[in-house]
């Protein structure tokens, strides 16, 4: 069954998403003995997954894998999905030109827009009001011992700074 996930890629991005990502996070057996041909395995996994995709039609796709796995190998399987949020698009506007050019001031870069940043928490209120991400830079994140230097707090604390100094003057016009 993992096999059947993993053989090929969920597709190849779209003109605003990478390619979504299916990565396996635990296989086990519980079996504490090392003689012993197990009865049972567990395993978890994780989809990134971009607007071509829905929760829905991933679960969809995935009991159809699983189902013909079962039907050419026997056996029997259960399966749970926990979807934490969907792939979203915020199109770019005046809140994104407002970050850009506050970026653009605090640190002389103009910044890339993309959704290379990965799932956000964004997700939880994209419904309701614009979104946009901009933080820290990402190479030790979701890793053991995940950390941020202080020096980039600091530069993200003035960015932070000038891009409500922009909002809200632009507010009060």
């Amino acid at each position: 069954m993992l096999k059947a996930i993993t053989d090929a890629p969920l597709d190849s991005g779209t003109a605003h998403f990478e390619a979504s990502t299916l990565a396996l996070t635990t296989v086990d057996v519980g079996n504490p003995a090392s003689n012993v041909i197990p009865a049972l395995a567990r395993a978890s996994f994780n989809i990134r997954f971009n607007d071509l995709h829905t929760g829905e039609s991933l679960t969809r796709q995935l009991r159809e894998k699983f189902d013909r796995v079962q039907s050419e190998m026997g056996g029997s399987y259960d399966f749970t999905v926990e979807v934490s949020g969907e792939a979203f698009l915020s199109a770019p506007g005046s809140l994104a030109d407002l970050i850009g050019q506050a970026i653009q001031t605090k640190l002389g870069i103009r910044p890339d827009f993309n959704t290379a940043g990965g799932t956000s928490d964004a997700r939880f209120i994209n419904r309701y009001c614009p979104v946009a991400e901009f933080g820290l830079p990402g190479q030790t994140m979701h890793k053991v011992d995940e950390c941020a230097a202080v020096a980039d707090l600091e530069t993200l604390t003035e960015v932070y700074g000038e891009i409500l100094a922009r909002y809200f003057s632009a507010a009060a016009q």
